[in-house]
């Protein structure tokens, strides 16, 4: 007779209500998986990781040893107040119109119906283009004698001849607002293409299910779907949110510097005023303010590895 009970493994403890953790395998194949990781960590600690510890040496130490003369610096600086105003200003305007905007095309594109595959071509089309490319797109759209003043000259909004200054340095928040619209317009396919990764990881069973059960497009969506793109809609706020703290050469392209944003003033110091200290001091703030808003979407939004 064959002894059963001899190819019986005795069952582990675990504690209930706790998850078991995966231990890390490197005698198998995980070890090689790992070791793939190793170009990707150099290319990390080489482009990321010393840049970033540089300038936040540069902003606090200096011949004497450690200061805070930079950062004061800084802070004193007559744009500094303005540039944070800006930065600001178009992290809470541009990212929410960006994630609504992006999470409606993305649910466009994922309904499957006749013209979507192009529809993903077209709204994907800006995140090919460069920053200063869109930047200069965009001034010959908003120029006096652009094609904005054209257009709306053509059908009667503005007497012929009249020019609307939309890049007046006299109209700080109309020049404010170009800015605003040139990077809705070059950034929202970047979580456009996160939100429709993530919507087509999503298998078809959960909606067809809830289908049966009676669920309409609204319950479905926020019931089903949204919280199932946790993960997605995580990443893109945090990578958007983040970029929209650098933002740069857009600003340039229309603005000229007359609306200062906290990398601009990091360029100013470090190329013009020839002061590496004070803006490196500039590239720690937005190294700190990026991080600690990163943290608070790891916090807000949950995903259920997260919660586990």
């Amino acid at each position: 007779m064959t002894d059963f009970g001899s190819t019986l493994e005795e069952p582990v403890a675990t504690t209930p209500g706790k998850p078991r953790r995966r231990r890390l395998d490197f005698t198998r194949g995980g070890g090689r998986a790992y070791l793939m990781l190793i170009p990707s960590g150099i290319f990390l600690l080489a482009f990321f990781a010393w840049p970033m510890i540089q300038a936040i040496l540069l902003a606090v130490r200096d011949d004497n040893g450690f200061t805070l003369r930079h950062i004061e610096q800084m802070v004193g600086d007559r744009n500094f107040v303005p540039a944070v105003r800006n930065t600001v200003l178009l992290i809470v305007l541009v990212v929410p119109i960006q994630f609504m905007l992006a999470l409606a095309m993305a649910l466009l594109v994922s309904a499957k119906l006749r013209g979507t595959q192009f529809l993903l071509y077209v709204f994907a089309v800006p995140i090919a283009v460069s920053d200063l490319a869109a930047g200069i797109v965009w001034y010959a759209i908003f120029d006096g004698s652009g094609f904005l003043n054209s257009f709306l000259a053509s059908v009667g909004a503005i007497a012929a001849g009249e020019r609307i200054l939309w890049l007046s340095a006299s109209n700080e928040w109309l020049l404010l607002g170009t800015v605003i619209v040139a990077e809705v317009w070059r950034a929202t396919s970047i979580v456009f293409v996160i939100l429709v990764a993530g919507l087509q990881s999503i298998p078809d069973d959960y909606d067809e299910a809830a289908q049966i059960f009676g669920a309409g497009y609204w319950d479905r969506l926020l019931r089903i779907k949204l919280p199932l793109l946790k993960p997605s809609i995580q990443v893109a706020l945090i990578l958007r949110t983040i970029l929209a703290f650098q933002v740069f050469a857009v600003v340039i392209a229309l603005t000229g510097g007359v609306t200062r944003v906290l990398s601009y003033e990091a360029f100013v110091w470090y190329r013009r005023l020839q002061n590496e200290a004070v803006a490196g001091s500039y590239a720690a703030l937005i190294l700190v303010a990026s991080m600690i808003v990163a943290w608070i979407y790891l916090r807000t939004i949950r995903t259920q590895e997260g919660e586990q």
